[in-house]
């Protein structure tokens, strides 16, 4: 099999992984706008905004590390599970220590200024805490899975993890409301202890999931020695802490804007906009399934390659057709953004009372376009850190993540008490791209790679020209946003066919 079918075959497996767990939550966000209050919905997006930060404290960098010492040192492939692992196991055990001690310091500060409703912030954090060390200690062993070449048992594990996601979900906010409701064995408890439109039972839902997660990796838990090598683990601690550093700070260009948007705004509007910003951004979340896709293949793929005499022209060969599929995903998505938004939060206008009311989820569709080309900057990115990661520089990662970083904390800092979420939203497009571009300059002078320039640059510069026709000039229209997505996929397949022949071709 050629280099690149097998590169695609093992990204479409974990591409559909992905997309069917992230097609669940999409499906779970309608089932929260509805059962659950706006506020709630805000509470929700908040929570999970800081969560994010602190996954990326504890796996340490310590995932791409393994990666790459895995190449290095093929000769003690063991060792170096042991302390990627390891280290991760004592990062969380300290940290949740730490937060157990200083529990209503946390708790305090996740409240963000709200005087009520204390208990409820406490079993939110409780089961966060679950929730992130749970998925701390699973982090190394799904690395290791996609290290060995199983992408069909990465898929299947996740796929379970998000089936009993939603199983808890409809469980604790449909099953027992039925229970209760008909009379059934166990409701008259069960009515003695249930909150109706409680967002607190999302928490436990994923709590209960992350720790059944655990239990489906135990074959690669169990292969754990905890036993450190001290001269290797100073030489990956070295390797790891800028890619920890460029984490977080990838994490605050992620979700750190929702956070400032519930500490900075009035409290009285803090949790609406953070729910309409939230939700709407689930739109672009099919783009981020694709970005998401080709980093679990690509990673692996690319140290494992590394070696190869023209590795170089295949990294190059994997950007353009990464390009080209992303601005068609792109486009897509916003030729569809209408279909998408009333799956999602339901029609613009609802008629209530008969009366027809407009449905303030719709107000935020503008931010869509801006996260898309975020996403399109930030799989650019990720694509270009190869340099870097290869050729163990990894303190530009840490450099270029940290400018975006700044960019995002000073930015919002500045204009979301004026703008609100458009802020946020043309800040993280602006952030990824300055990201994209540093990576590919510092790139090109340090470890150069082929790229072909030009027809990247023209594909993205046509994709943009197209979602701006599709979103302001025909105002959102499904039938013209479809015909210009028909045409722009039709141009890209005939301008490639003939290279896309070749790569079928070979074995």
């Amino acid at each position: 099999m050629s280099t690149a079918k097998k590169f695609a075959g093992q990204t479409a497996i974990y591409g559909l992984s992905t997309i069917i767990s992230r097609m669940i939550y999409f499906v779970l966000t309608p089932i929260y706008t509805r059962a659950l209050p706006l506020g709630a919905n805000g509470v929700f997006t908040a929570m999970y905004g800081s969560a994010s930060i602190v996954n990326a404290i504890l796996a340490f960098g310590m995932e791409t590390t393994y990666f790459r010492y895995l190449q290095k040192r093929e000769d003690n492939k063991q060792q170096v599970y042991n302390n990627a692992f390891g280290v991760v196991i004592i990062i969380s055990l300290l940290f949740l220590l730490f937060c157990l001690l200083f529990l209503d310091h946390v708790i305090n500060f996740m409240q963000a200024g709200v005087t009520k409703d204390h208990a409820d912030y406490a079993f939110f954090v409780k089961n966060f805490l679950v929730i992130l060390v749970a998925d701390a200690f699973c982090v190394i062993p799904f690395a290791k899975i996609r290290a060995d070449g199983r992408p069909i048992k990465y898929a299947v594990i996740k796929c379970t993890n998000i089936i009993f996601v939603v199983l808890f979900n409809l469980f604790f906010l449909f099953g027992i409301p039925f229970i209760i409701a008909h009379h059934l064995p166990g409701a008259p408890w069960m009515a003695g202890w249930y909150r109706p439109h409680w967002v607190g039972y999302v928490f436990l839902a994923n709590a209960c999931a992350s720790v059944f997660t655990i239990f489906m990796l135990l074959p690669e838990v169990f292969r754990l020695n905890l036993k450190f090598d001290g001269a290797m683990l100073k030489d990956m601690f070295l390797y790891s802490w800028p890619v920890l550093v460029a984490n977080i700070s990838f994490i605050i260009n992620e979700s750190l804007d929702k956070v400032m948007l519930k500490q900075m705004l009035p409290t009285s509007i803090g949790d609406h906009d953070v729910a309409i910003y939230g939700t709407c951004a689930k739109i672009a979340i099919f783009l981020s399934i694709f970005v998401q896709a080709f980093r679990l293949g690509a990673e692996p793929f690319f140290f494992s390659h590394a070696k190869n005499k023209n590795s170089g022209d295949t990294y190059a060969r994997i950007m353009t057709y990464f390009v080209i599929m992303i601005s068609i995903i792109v486009v897509a998505l916003v030729a569809n953004v209408n279909i998408l938004a009333i799956i999602l939060v339901g029609k613009e206008y609802r008629e209530i009372h008969h009366h027809l009311v407009y449905n303030n989820y719709w107000s935020g569709l503008g931010v869509v376009p801006l996260l898309l080309f975020g996403y399109l900057s930030l799989g650019i990115y990720m694509n270009l850190s190869v340099w870097y990661k290869l050729s163990d520089q990894t303190k530009y990662g840490l450099y270029i993540s940290g400018i975006g970083a700044i960019l995002t904390i000073v930015l919002n800092w500045l204009l979301i008490p004026r703008y609100s979420y458009m802020a946020s939203a043309w800040i993280s497009f602006l952030a990824y791209f300055v990201m994209m571009v540093l990576s590919y300059i510092w790139g090109q002078r340090n470890y150069p790679i082929p790229y072909n320039l030009k027809k990247n640059v023209t594909y993205i510069i046509a994709s943009i020209v197209i979602v701006f026709l599709s979103f302001n000039v025909f105002n959102r229209d499904i039938f013209v946003g479809n015909a210009l997505l028909i045409g722009f996929a039709s141009i890209a397949f005939f301008t490639e066919r003939k290279e896309l022949v070749q790569i079928l071709k070979r074995k």
